[in-house]
């Protein structure tokens, strides 16, 4: 990873961290993990894009665009697992599904990255 992401500064975007919240089987008991994605908290993010991809599904092609996001480590960062969505908080249509549990880079437990596909999480 640059350097130059490890700064605060270079953390430009601004994330809605969101978890599915319980749901509901029709019968009154609760299916945790089932339910629509709800706001646990915002985080600050940088964003770079790697290299895209081409994916087939029901016949059709469809590009992906991964990016790395590095954010802080904290105790709320590190709740994030792939079950998880990035939602940017300027514009609620770009949804990152988080394919990658995050990870400490250098090993100082300073920041945390993983892997974010632009898309729905199926």
């Amino acid at each position: 990873m640059a350097e130059n992401f490890r700064r605060a500064g270079a953390l430009r975007e601004r994330l809605h961290c969101q978890q599915r919240s319980a749901g509901d089987d029709g019968w009154g008991n609760p299916l945790p993990g089932h339910g629509d994605f709800e706001t646990v908290f915002p985080v600050s993010a940088g964003m770079r894009p790697r290299t895209g991809g081409e994916e087939v599904t029901a016949a059709r092609l469809s590009g992906q665009q991964p990016y790395i996001v590095t954010v802080r480590n904290t105790s709320q960062t590190r709740q994030i697992t792939t079950g998880w969505q990035l939602v940017d908080a300027r514009n609620a249509d770009r949804v990152f599904a988080i394919t990658s549990p995050p990870a400490d880079p250098d090993g100082k437990n300073q920041w945390l990255e993983f892997i974010a596909v632009e898309g729905k999480v199926s």
